[in-house]
């Protein structure tokens, strides 16, 4: 379980959300089997769009996030509802580069920037919201800065992080979205850049200090206060119902052949792994509706 955490600080002109990911990250990484590359990329994607799905106030609303900057690692697709629960894949989990001159993951090389992130909202309309924008460095947190700027207009600011154990298990994920409200003065702008650039490692802070200090060190000296902190989780909202539908709409023919090339067919659930079956007569009666 994680936990997100809401703050405001700048006599409110600035407000943060933090998210403490471990758990949801090492369940995407269990799930997936996910080389540290992969799992420091889909680690910071779901970090990220986690915050941006509790962030939406219409009910049953989801977010989707999907990076494609042509590198290695294929397409990274995140999906969040509206409390930051959270679900994800990437196109080749087994994706591992050697580590960057810093000693870092090199989880732009993996990514690539040659590509766009796409953000869609659904909030309930026939049809959802879609932004989109280059990709800066394929590291995700400059992509996600740069979509807010670019197509939300709003100065903001992503800070991720993935620290992947010796035995490749996460000892450490989260992030951070400050976002400034219209209004904020020049003085107050200035501050909270300064803040970011001399704050230490991200991850170094959750593993050791907590989301608390995450806050602390991103709002300093700029009265911050806690509004809100609640629960968030790995979660795939599949069930074999929504796998027939999704099937029915592949249409007839390709029904009638799939159930002529065996007696059962077996779907898996790219977000979760959870398979289900269905028999050929199954399969021949959806072609029929």
């Amino acid at each position: 379980m994680g936990k997100i955490y809401r703050a405001v600080g700048g006599d409110e002109f600035i407000k943060i959300s933090v998210i403490e990911g471990r758990d949801i990250v090492e369940r995407a990484r269990q799930i997936h089997g996910l080389a540290p590359t992969a799992c420091a990329a889909l680690g910071r994607t779901l970090c990220v769009v986690s915050i941006m799905g509790d962030m939406m106030k219409e009910d049953d609303a989801t977010v989707t996030a999907r990076l494609d900057g042509g590198g290695p690692i294929g397409a990274v697709v995140a999906v969040s509802d509206n409390t930051g629960n959270v679900r994800g894949y990437v196109g080749n989990p087994a994706c591992d580069l050697p580590l960057r001159g810093d000693g870092k993951l090199n989880v732009g090389g993996a990514v690539g920037c040659d590509g766009l992130l796409t953000v869609s909202r659904d909030i309930g309309l026939k049809e959802p919201y879609n932004g989109a924008t280059a990709l800066v460095s394929g590291e995700i947190a400059e992509d996600f800065t740069r979509y807010y700027a670019e197509s939300e207009q709003i100065p903001a600011a992503v800070g991720l992080g993935v620290l992947v154990d010796t035995d490749c298990s996460v000892k450490a994920a989260g992030g951070f979205l400050v976002q400034l409200m219209p209004g904020a003065p020049d003085g107050l702008i200035e501050k909270l850049e300064d803040n970011i650039f001399f704050m230490d490692t991200l991850t170094t802070i959750l593993d050791e200090d907590g989301p608390e200090e995450v806050i602390r060190q991103v709002l300093k000296d700029l009265d911050s206060h806690i509004v809100e902190i609640h629960d968030v989780e790995y979660r795939c909202g599949c069930s074999r119902e929504h796998v027939a539908a999704a099937l029915q709409s592949i249409g007839a023919q390709t029904l009638e052949s799939l159930a002529a090339e065996a007696d059962v067919t077996t779907v898996d659930c790219q977000f979760c792994g959870q398979q289900y079956n269905f028999s050929a007569d199954e399969l021949r009666v959806m072609a029929k509706n």
